[in-house]
Parts: C-alpha cells; sequence; structure tokens
C-alpha cells in the first residue's frame, strides 16, 4: 500500500479517467489486498467524524442492517477482521452488533483501529478475539 499522498493521486487519477466512485474503488481494492494478505474476510466500519463533525456518525441500531448485507455470502470459517474508526454510539445498538458478530463468527473476530474507536467503538473492539491498533 502506499503513502497517503499516494492513495490521493491514485483516486485523483481514476476520477480524472471518469470513474465516479473512486473513493470506493481504491477502498475495495485495498481491503481485498489485506483481506488476501491474511486469509480472512474484511470488513471496514468507519466515519468521517473527524473531517466533518456536523454529520451525526455514532453507532446505531441501522448499523446492524448494514453488516448483515456485508457479512451475507462471506465464509464463517475464515473469521473476521474489523477494521474500526469511530466515535462510539449507542451502547445497546453496539451490543446487538456485537452479538450478531459473535453469532456469525464465534470469538474469531480481529479489531484493527487504524485511528480512533472511542466509547462503543471501544467495546466494539475489546468484544474481539484480538485487537491491533
Amino acid at each position: 500500500m502506499g503513502s497517503v499522498t499516494e492513495i490521493l493521486h491514485e483516486i485523483q487519477s481514476l476520477a480524472a479517467g471518469g470513474d465516479k466512485a473512486s473513493c470506493d474503488t481504491v477502498r475495495r481494492k485495498y481491503l481485498a489486498q489485506l483481506s488476501a494478505h491474511t486469509g480472512r474476510n474484511t470488513i471496514a466500519y468507519y466515519s468521517g467524524f473527524l473531517a466533518k463533525p456536523e454529520i451525526d456518525s455514532e453507532i446505531t441500531d441501522e448499523d446492524k442492517h448494514g453488516f448483515m448485507g456485508a457479512i451475507h455470502g462471506l465464509e464463517r470459517a475464515k473469521g473476521l477482521d474489523l477494521l474500526i474508526h469511530t466515535p462510539g454510539g449507542n451502547i445497546a445498538a453496539t451490543q446487538s452488533l456485537v452479538d450478531y458478530l459473535h453469532r456469525m463468527f464465534g470469538t474469531d473476530i480481529r479489531a484493527i483501529v487504524p485511528q480512533i474507536a472511542m466509547s462503543a467503538g471501544t467495546m466494539l473492539a475489546c468484544s474481539c478475539k484480538e485487537t491491533r491498533v
């Protein structure tokens, strides 16, 4: 994976070439590379709360639906790597999400926190078998 500057150039190059979803294209590329490297399912759960604090970006009950969609069809035996970057959120929603993840993957869940997992995000990370910061 390149530096932040190299990744931004990659996104800009794709956008200039007409890729309207250039950020998503690059994000999916690097998530796929991480998944191939670890041999595990990989999901990213993050928000732009640092860049846009005015937008409500906390963990809510609605997030569980997103996780269900992302997990549908994954091979459960591979476990789950969960990248987390969040300001936290609703405790009951987080507990429900943790219960769901444990039903899907047992205890074979690894949290990867590249920057911040505050409040309920910390609870989510601590519910995993392993946490990498």
